[in-house]
């Protein structure tokens, strides 16, 4: 049995280690950053997640007051 949802994020996995591979000419194997600056690259890409849901709650409540109008 193939989970298509598993299959269909190992590939944005493998598409987004593509394009990063042609961005920075590097992979994550072979970063040569310090914990600190791995943990500042978390961080703000914790924090773009945190902008991401909030953007996506004020289109859901934007469609529910159209909804309720």
């Amino acid at each position: 049995m193939i989970d298509k949802i598993v299959e269909k994020v190992i590939g944005l996995f493998r598409s987004r280690s593509k394009r990063g591979i042609e961005k920075y000419g590097t992979t994550l194997e072979d970063g040569d950053l310090t914990l600190e600056e791995w943990l500042q690259h978390l961080q703000e890409e914790v924090m773009d997640a945190a902008l991401y849901i909030e953007k996506i709650k004020s289109i859901i409540n934007e469609e529910k007051n159209k909804q309720s109008d």
